[in-house]
């Protein structure tokens, strides 16, 4: 399915809104539990500074998955992804408090590619470090 950007309007260069995303222990909960990932590093701060870690992570699919709603949310249809990747460069760090960790999301037109396909480029950040790197989807616009 297509998205419900036209691929004629859509320049190279082009910004999508960028977005952020906050993140505390309990969503960590939250999303080991959808997901069947209960590592301790994801959780329990004893287990995760016991094994080099500055404190509890984000689950590496989970920081994932939030940078790709700045594309599916300008997309418009979740479906018209047809091609995400990144690298891990910096767990996201999420300390016991009220605040938790902020991933923030920056994404824009890469290129255009062939049949209605364009390449968007996105930065995820957090704590001022880059927490993604090679972030690159590939959509199907209209």
């Amino acid at each position: 399915m297509a998205a419900k950007i036209a691929y004629d309007e859509v320049e190279v260069g082009t910004e999508l809104p960028a977005q952020s995303f906050p993140v505390k222990r309990a969503t960590l909960v939250q999303y080991a539990g959808a997901s069947g990932d209960f590592n301790p590093i994801h959780w329990n701060e004893k287990f995760a500074r016991e094994v080099g870690l500055p404190d509890v992570i984000a689950h590496g699919m989970f920081t994932m998955a939030e940078a790709i709603r700045v594309v599916t949310d300008w997309a418009g249809d979740p479906a018209a992804v047809v091609e995400y990747g990144v690298r891990f460069t910096k767990p996201v760090i999420v300390p016991n408090d009220d605040e938790g960790a902020l991933i923030e999301v920056g994404a824009k037109v890469a290129a255009k590619l062939d049949d209605g396909l364009v390449r968007v480029d996105l930065t995820a950040m957090s704590a001022g470090q880059k927490v993604l790197g090679m972030s690159r989807a590939v959509v199907r616009l209209a």
